[in-house]
């Protein structure tokens, strides 16, 4: 499901900051519920069927929820958009997009590489980014052209690692099973062969370490817009790219390239379109 497109709506930085501290209230909500079943006994239901495996757990569904019901209580007129019940639309051209448990399978495995993402999407743009670790006790944010770590009390400013070349890079994929198709599988090959460093894992993480300095290339494909949104201003205003393979917006998901500087995401995404 695409996100509905309409004209920008225009906010002021007094009402970003009003939203931001909706978000981070959500997120805590969201933190007491996916904390009690983290490394303990939980149902996990297949939504794949007999064909393939996409869990979903107790954490998921009731952490998206009481996101769901802190935002709307306090902003009725604001959509919703989320991974595991319903879209609501709303009446003011903006749109939350959540992803309650974004890793899901290093959720249920007990590694704590996961995180709750909560992105505001003004009907063109991604204007507002948060990326709660609550085991780790570390919270990505990002309004207003800032990103920012929230952990321990203490805040630091997200700046990417700039002037690096792709044959110096360290790049993170999930896994690289998502590149089902020969082309996709051919064009993710040509990036790795290219970088110093390939990881596997992370999810929501492994862009949170970009907007941090320590990943530089994350390739994806198959996304949905709750599992980006929340995850392009937390790069882009620290100083990163983030497109589809075509170079265009990644609001919609699908195959997306995140990377820490301009000419490094040129050099990738030059890469992926080779034929």
């Amino acid at each position: 499901m695409k996100l509905i497109k309409n004209a920008p709506v225009d906010l002021s930085p007094a009402k970003l900051a009003e939203l931001m501290a909706a978000a981070e209230r959500a997120a805590q909500a969201a933190g007491e519920i996916t904390l009690r079943y983290f490394r303990a006994d939980m149902q996990i239901d297949n939504k794949a069927g007999e064909q393939a495996f996409d869990p979903v757990t107790q954490a998921d569904k009731q952490a998206e929820l009481a996101i769901r019901q802190c935002l709307l209580d306090e902003f009725p007129d604001i959509g919703f958009h989320g991974e595991e019940h319903d879209a609501v639309v709303g009446e003011s051209g903006l749109t939350w997009v959540v992803d309650p448990i974004d890793g899901t399978r290093a959720f249920m495995s007990g590694m704590p590489l996961w995180g709750t993402l909560i992105g505001l999407f003004d009907g063109r743009n991604a204007v507002l980014g948060l990326m709660d670790q609550p085991f780790l006790q570390e919270r990505y944010l990002s309004v207003a052209g800032q990103s920012w770590l929230q952990s321990r009390g203490e805040r630091a400013t997200l700046k990417t690692r700039q002037n690096v070349d792709l044959g110096q890079a360290t790049m993170y994929c999930t896994t690289p099973d998502m590149f089902d198709t020969p082309e996709s599988h051919a064009a993710f090959s040509r990036v790795r062969d290219s970088v110093r460093l390939t990881r596997y894992g992370g999810d929501c993480y492994a862009y949170s370490l970009l907007a941090s300095g320590y990943v530089d290339v994350v390739i994806a494909c198959d996304l949905k817009p709750y599992d980006i949104v929340a995850l392009i201003p937390l790069i882009e205003a620290a100083g990163g790219v983030v497109s589809n393979w075509q170079g265009d917006s990644a609001v919609d998901g699908g195959y997306v390239i995140a990377a820490g500087s301009r000419e490094l995401h040129r050099q990738t995404l030059s890469l992926l379109q080779a034929t």
